[in-house]
């Protein structure tokens, strides 16, 4: 997943509110069992036998773990609705056990049944549990047969916590309805039952029919010639966490990039897409350089409305991206370098737990900026590094030393989805850049890449990199990095005192001439301004004073018009400004870009200080009545928790 530049503060998402949510003989799915050669679904005995537990999830699979998973499913977009049948094959690893627990969040379920060696169906006893506000609903299915193969009958709520329904007004296109999911961290669980967790990875087919002027994506093998007839069948052979399972429906058409990687999108949107994102290739390429070979088949990028809540998503084969980052510059595609990245750092090695998620999001951050670096230059690399170590300051200044640490006890993270961004990418990453610059990059990218194939379709805690880099890195190469040091990094609050800094001579120029404007009030002249990339016009905004004079915004405003910017990444520091200094004349833009965008780090800097004032509350509740029906539910929760924790504590008038 990717924030790019700012990420959403961990107490914009702390506030987040927890989302909710006889025998017969019958007809059989398809079921994956994996292509010759592939790596098994299961993790190796050395894995397993690590104790390891996820509290964010009511399965044990210590006791019984998912293999493969076959799909039957129908899209009902009336109804809002996925419907049919999840059948798990499963490998019983207690001799004792025989229930198979797994997750689920407002789903009905129907029927489960069990398969006999005779290939004969039975009814199994099943139990859905009380649902808990954060978890969902245990669903415990008696199996006294250790059946090899459980199929449950169900259907999903149409207020899903993982999935987005849009009518037809809502799309870029507003001729046809469109639905997407998001799974990550927990929300997979809300449309299929599951062992939703991490350290459970499976294969998985799918059958899915839909109206016919629906093309039907998953995170599996799309084929871009695929015919739109409403019936698609799909297959992941490769084993996967449940957060990467992925689908989405709607009026798509496939925009080729290269022979392996192209950009699916709304008939509008695709060719726009395609040539912002035209070098994914490149960056597969100089990824494979340092990494090895990419090992997902084909990459290819779904540029999903603009209600989408994040950045991106790295589910495998295919990248749920926002349109957001489509400036026409190329400057945010960074985005698509993060969830590359993703391949290997998540996709192929993965965080056991939530409490570990910088294994994923802060290797996957070192990388971007490693290909960023390579397509174009070292001077942007630098820039990027130094707007993410600043954000991570200021939340450092906001947030307990509790969550300042990478690997997470049990019981500190409540919500999965409230892992401080600034840890977790931008504190990760500078980890792995400190022991880069200690070895240097012809000890260090080798290690990288041995430590990718040695845990390859594996999913490990923190501890087991530790001990590895111990074993691969440290021993190896004695007298320039002590384990001391990387338990100061791991385990402790903060930033050390001998991390690398990293400097940026633009941004120093960036500072000059806003220092010039606000001291004299000469405002940079054009000549300077004209070849600022986003990144210098970020750093520009982002350093103003908290509040400024009306007259100064207008001066802005009339230079550089910031109010209605297409740019996102200008827009969300530049609106949170003009609400703070009173700047009325932004209001009608603000409430149209809250209206259009449902990027969460995008909107909520711009909630959080709307909220703060009588008027302010005013406008933020009405452009959330007209804006929710186009928002992801993830959204809607979050910007709910904010009105409602302002209109509990009262609001103070403007200054």
């Amino acid at each position: 997943m990717r924030f790019p530049f700012s990420r959403p503060s961990i107490l914009t998402l702390c506030l987040a509110t927890a989302l909710v949510a006889g025998c017969s003989k019958e007809a059989t799915p398809p079921t994956a069992t994996g292509d010759a050669g592939k790596p098994a679904a299961t993790e190796p005995a050395a894995v397993k036998a690590v104790a390891e537990t996820d509290e964010h999830s009511y399965a044990e699979p210590d006791k019984v773990r998912t293999k493969d998973l076959a799909l039957w499913l129908n899209v009902d977009f009336d109804k809002k609705e996925l419907s049919g049948s999840a059948t798990l094959s499963l490998d019983w690893l207690d001799p004792k056990a025989s229930q198979l627990v797994l997750d689920s969040r407002d789903l009905t379920i129907e029927k489960v049944v069990g398969e006999r060696s005779d290939g004969i169906w039975e009814d199994l006893k099943f139990s859905l549990a009380e649902a808990d506000p954060l978890l969902g609903s245990k669903l415990v299915v008696e199996v006294p047969q250790r059946n090899p193969r459980v199929r449950i009958t169900y259907r999903t709520s149409p207020s899903a916590s993982g999935l987005q329904w849009l009518t037809p007004a809502m799309t870029e296109g507003k001729k046809t309805p469109f639905m997407f999911s998001q799974s990550q961290q927990i929300h997979a669980r809300s449309w299929v039952p599951l062992q939703d967790t991490p350290r459970v990875r499976f294969t998985y087919t799918a059958k899915v029919t839909s109206p016919k002027d629906a093309m039907v994506l998953m995170s599996a093998d799309n084929d871009p010639k695929a015919a739109r007839d409403g019936d698609y069948e799909f297959k992941m052979p490769q084993p996967i966490p449940s957060y990467l399972l992925a689908i989405a429906a709607g009026d798509l058409v496939f925009q080729p990039i290269s022979e392996r990687s192209g950009v699916w999108a709304e008939p509008s949107m695709a060719g726009k897409a395609a040539t912002e994102f035209s070098d994914a290739e490149k960056m597969m390429q100089a990824t494979e350089k340092l990494y090895g070979p990419y090992r997902w088949g084909r990459y290819d990028i779904l540029v999903l409305p603009p209600s989408f809540p994040y950045g991106g998503m790295e589910n495998p084969r295919l990248t749920f991206a926002t349109p957001t980052v489509i400036v026409g510059d190329k400057s945010l595609v960074s985005l698509v370098a993060h969830e590359l990245a993703h391949s290997w750092s998540g996709n192929l090695v993965t965080f056991s737990s939530a409490k570990d998620a910088w294994l994923n999001e802060g290797f996957t951050s070192y990388v971007e900026n490693r290909i960023i670096e390579d397509l174009y230059g070292k001077e942007r690399a630098d820039m990027e590094n130094v707007i993410g170590r600043n954000e991570l300051a200021a939340e450092y200044a906001e947030i307990p030393a509790a969550m300042q640490v990478m690997a997470l006890k049990p019981g500190v993270l409540k919500d999965p989805d409230d892992s401080s961004t600034a840890t977790v990418y931008t504190k990760g990453a500078w980890l792995l850049q400190f022991l880069e610059q200690s070895y240097g990059r012809e000890v260090f990218d080798p290690f990288l890449k041995g430590y990718f194939d040695h845990f390859a379709f594996q999913s490990i805690p923190t501890a087991k990199f530790v001990d590895y880099l111990k074993a691969n890195l440290l021993d190896k190469h004695p007298g320039k990095v002590t384990l001391a040091q990387v338990e100061q990094w791991v385990y402790e609050p903060g930033i050390p005192d001998f991390a690398p800094k990293t400097v940026s001579p633009r941004f120093d120029a960036v500072d000059a001439a806003r220092k010039a404007w606000l001291d004299a009030g000469t405002l940079p002249a054009a000549t300077l301004t004209s070849g600022w990339t986003t990144q210098e016009w970020v750093h520009f905004v982002g350093g103003l004073p908290e509040r400024l004079e009306t007259t100064q915004l207008t001066a802005l405003d009339a230079a550089y018009k910031f109010t209605g910017t297409p740019n996102g990444e200008i827009a969300q520091r530049w609106y949170p400004l003009t609400v703070r200094s009173g700047y009325t004349p932004a209001n009608a833009a603000i409430a149209a870009f809250l209206q259009k965008i449902g990027r969460r780090k995008l909107i909520m800097p711009t909630y959080e200080e709307l909220v703060k004032t009588p008027e302010g509350l005013k406008l933020a509740e009405d452009t959330f009545a007209k804006a929710r029906p186009g928002y992801h539910p993830i959204t809607t929760g979050t910007v709910e928790a904010v009105i409602a924790k302002a209109k509990a504590g009262g609001t103070k008038p403007a200054p």
